[in-house]
């Protein structure tokens, strides 16, 4: 489920509370007297056998006595009666419940089942929603409604707070209302037994009175369902998370080091950035980030200008600037000359004191100029208040640019209550204001990475690489290891399959005793190196198990006995398979990197990258994200790491091929997505330098079952984000040739401007029901970058004259979360009409969504839309009139 009856519980009309009670301190009694004093302009039922009347109000003995099915129900009655209760309001009509009562997890029924999934089996024929069990509860201060164990309501507001813990929840809101600040609704989850995070997000996205939406998560469940959610959120709306348990390491064994590397705060890391997200790391962090989100303008750089009436402050700013990754803005001449115009004693460089005694006209000039300088993408005023001049005179000189300016004007309000009307004609001239200089600083940071995660979530990549991988070869060599009963594969089995994903490796054979190994190093051409192959070690350097550099059939041989010898003194009980043979690869500015992958088992495979070598682990730096990558979300990736400063270049250094690390990462992230037996993968170290990256030393993990012992889960059960769904692609006829359907990928970009550009204003307008001159980058990354999980747009496409790949048609299709309805568009280039490519794209939209279960396909045209009009009549849909509202006719086809 998702969204279904949602509106039932965080808008109800009328509510009943069962286990409404007198008795002091009980739950019943705290949440009825919320209820009564939050001000609910609905209906309340109280529910109880040992009451007739409660506070003058008639009590009811059971749900079925009731007069009228109430939307929401609240239950805080004993564990064994709740499933029983469930039913009873099912029956009745109620579709939402929040089941305050703990306990039901570990209770048991007569039937052996937990009363926890008795609840929900109870639940499940009326498509009852439950929030809970273990719930405190939810607010929806806008109508008045709070039905919870808060120790008082909320304000209204835009702001929806979602918390698993009931004590975050009431700490929270006890907090907010010191400060003043206001909800559209706040809940808390409870143990999540049917309604999640996923499911309050997709409601939460398109609610109309919620403008920002704070998640506070201390462990996920369905990361497929929460990251389509989060994304198509976050697409609409500012959306942090505080995430609780960052301490918390994860208890799975690993046995390559991507996966003791990969920790599962940074994967929560790398999820919240790929959905678009924010992430704050304290309570006070969170609200202050979307106060600021919701007062921030689009930001087009990231380079900060600060200017203050003193240099202490300011200083202390710059350094918050520095430490915190920022970046200065560096001022142009003209800005410089015009700043000492007016700052005469200033030298033009280091901190920009105006001096305690600045007029408001000062800082207004000076913040003036800042606002025109294409360098300074921001600018941060830091006032700290004197006797001389009235913080609330420089606000209201600094009002008029916050408002008319668009690039971001913060400002700092230094000291207490002589402050505080500054603040308040600030808060009203849309300026984020704020009391320290190292808050404010924090608070341009978190623009930015808003920014840097918003960009990465519209973002339409370049093409991944040239030609596709061998599949097959590799799936066929991952099967062979599996029926040999090899769970942890050799560096030369590891390397075979990647070189079935074109990912380049050194050339590597295996050898099973030292006289092989003469043989495999005579092949190879000296000089090589000669490493042990020995499933029980995984740094072969730590037992003398490689020797590099050996240049003749005598130092091998000699090489490969000694490490035998080594290898029994100090670790008698490790196999010794053999030996690996490689040839040398010098190169002394190659950068040792780690490339890998590794099971989370809350997001399935994840990506990571970092610096490699044997000081991988006490380095400490890498990354991780999640599949697919593209090139854009691979660059992403290295720039997180600290290494990533080495690979640009410096002194002497040139700067490494970046796009074949990018390239690398990409197809590492597509194998671990196509051949789900993979579980772990070390490649380290990663050689990269300025002609490129090659593997040197590899290691694979794969597994037949998941940890439950269940068959290998598909690659679309792995993974957090559905990768591009290939078995969907089809090659027909058409026109005297073949043309290819397909999904739409997000290196269409191109191709998809061209495509729209080759359209008649009135197809753009029969599509857009606007006239639409070119399309934007958002837009763009809208129509090409989609959630194969929630939505398709197939294209019809052909290599034109020149080769590169055209768009004739697009059809798409997006499906409600429930997946109940899905609503339809085709659009056929202008040439190209009446040859049947409509009627393709909507055979193959109707199949998928079968296949999908969807129930029906709708649409909607302008009534001059003859074509399409005709195309859906002709394959079944039903066309109903004129709407008189919306000016458009909609069709509809039943699918079961």
């Amino acid at each position: 489920m998702s969204v279904r009856n949602l509106r039932q519980l965080l808008a109800p009309k009328s509510v009943a509370l069962v286990g409404a009670s007198e008795r002091p301190g009980s739950v019943g009694a705290t949440v009825w007297r919320n209820l009564l004093e939050g001000g609910f302009k609905g209906t309340l039922f109280p529910v109880n056998p040992k009451y007739e009347t409660l506070g003058g109000q008639r009590v009811w003995a059971d749900v079925a006595d009731l007069p009228q099915a109430p939307e929401l129900a609240i239950i805080c009655t004993p564990p064994a009666t709740v499933p029983a209760i469930v039913r009873a309001l099912g029956e009745l009509g109620t579709r939402a419940a929040v089941v305050m009562t703990a306990g039901l997890s570990s209770a048991r029924d007569l039937r052996g089942r937990s009363l926890k999934q008795a609840m929900l089996d109870a639940a499940n024929p009326y498509l009852l929603r439950i929030l809970g069990p273990n719930s405190s509860g939810l607010l929806a201060p806008g109508i008045g409604l709070n039905a919870s164990i808060a120790a008082g309501g909320a304000a209204s507001g835009r702001i929806a707070f979602v918390s698993e813990s009931g004590a975050m929840m009431t700490g929270v809101l006890d907090w907010a209302r010191t400060r003043g600040i206001g909800f559209s609704s706040f809940m808390s989850l409870g143990e999540s037994a049917d309604v999640d995070f996923g499911d309050v997000l997709d409601y939460l996205a398109s609610d109309p009175g919620t403008g920002a939406i704070l998640l506070h998560v201390e462990s996920l469940r369905y990361a497929r369902k929460f990251m389509s959610a989060a994304r198509a959120a976050a697409r609409s709306k500012p959306t942090l998370m505080l995430k609780a348990g960052r301490s918390i390491e994860s208890a799975t064994a690993a046995a390559c080091l991507s996966g003791v590397l990969a920790r599962p705060d940074d994967v929560y890391d790398a999820a919240i950035r790929r959905a678009g997200m924010l992430r704050a790391y304290t309570t006070g962090q969170l609200f202050a980030a979307v106060e600021t989100l919701a007062r921030a303008k689009p930001l087009y750089g990231e380079r900060l200008a600060i200017l203050g009436n003193g240099a202490g402050p300011v200083l202390l700013a710059q350094d918050a600037l520095q430490y915190g990754g920022g970046l200065a803005a560096r001022l142009s001449e003209d800005t410089v000359r015009r700043l000492r115009e007016l700052v005469p004693e200033w030298s033009g460089s280091g901190e920009l004191n105006l001096r305690g005694d600045a007029p408001p006209e000062r800082y207004r000039d000076a913040v003036e100029v800042l606002l025109k300088d294409p360098e300074a993408n921001a600018v941060l005023i830091v006032h700290a208040p004197n006797a001389v001049v009235d913080p609330a005179d420089v606000a209201r000189a600094l009002a008029p640019l916050a408002k008319s300016s668009s690039r971001n004007l913060l400002a700092c309000w230094l000291g207490g209550q002589s402050v505080v009307a500054a603040r308040t004609i600030a808060a009203e001239a849309g300026m984020p204001a704020y009391r320290t200089p190292e808050e404010a600083v924090n608070g341009f940071l978190q623009i930015v990475d808003y920014r840097r995660n918003q960009t990465l979530l519209m973002q339409v990549p370049a093409s991944v690489g040239d030609g596709e991988p061998d599949r097959e070869r590799a799936r066929a060599l991952v099967r062979t290891a599996l029926a040999r009963g090899h769970y942890l594969l050799s560096d030369p089995e590891t390397k075979a399959i990647l070189d079935a994903y074109g990912i380049p490796t050194v050339p590597t054979l295996s050898a099973a005793t030292p006289e092989e190994a003469v043989r495999a190093a005579s092949v190879l051409g000296f000089p090589v190196a000669v490493k042990i192959l020995s499933p029980d070690i995984a740094q072969k350097s730590d037992v003398g198990g490689v020797t590099l550099d050996l240049d003749s059939p005598e130092a091998v041989r000699a090489a490969a006995e000694r490490m035998r010898r080594r290898l029994a003194e100090l670790r008698p009980d490790a196999r010794l398979d053999g030996f690996i043979v490689q040839e040398m690869a010098r190169n002394p500015e190659a950068h040792e990197l780690i490339a890998g992958a590794a099971t989370d088992p809350v997001f399935g495979p994840v990506i990571l990258f970092g610096q490699g070598g044997l000081a991988v682990e006490v380095a400490g730096d890498h990354a991780v994200a999640l599949p697919p990558l593209n090139t854009v979300l691979a660059r992403d990736l290295i720039d997180r790491t600290r290494v990533a400063r080495q690979l640009a270049g410096y002194r002497n250094h040139p700067a490494a091929d970046m796009d074949a690390i990018a390239a690398v990462l990409v197809q590492v992230a597509r194998l671990v997505a196509e051949v789900p037996e993979i579980v772990e993968l070390d490649i380290n170290p990663l050689l990269a330098d300025s002609r490129g990256a090659v593997v040197l030393d590899a290691r694979m993990r794969i597994a037949m079952a998941d940890r439950a012992g269940n068959p290998a889960r598909s690659t679309l059960d792995r993974l957090a984000i559905r990768p591009y769904p290939a078995e969907l692609e089809e090659t027909v006829d058409w026109d005297g040739g073949q043309i290819l359907l397909r999904p739409i990928r997000p290196e269409d970009g191109q191709a998809h401007i061209a495509f729209f550009n080759a359209l008649t204003p009135d197809d753009v307008r029969y599509r857009m029901f606007v006239r639409v001159r070119e399309l934007q980058p958002a837009q763009l990354a809208r129509f090409t970058q989609i959630d194969y999980d929630r939505e398709m747009a197939f294209i019809a496409t052909r290599p034109n004259a020149e080769g590169i790949d055209e768009t004739l048609a697009v059809g798409r299709v997006v499906a409600d979360p429930d997946n109940l309805s899905a609503e339809f568009a085709v659009t056929v280039r202008s040439d190209l009409k009446g040859k049947g490519l409509g009627v393709m794209l909507m055979n193959k939209l109707i199949a998928y969504c079968r296949a999908r279960g969807t129930r029906e396909i709708v649409g909607e045209a302008l009534p001059q839309n003859a074509p399409v009009i005709g195309l859906v009549k002709k394959l079944g849909f039903t066309v109903g009139p004129v709407a008189e509202e919306e000016g458009v006719r909609k069709f509809w086809l039943q699918l079961r």
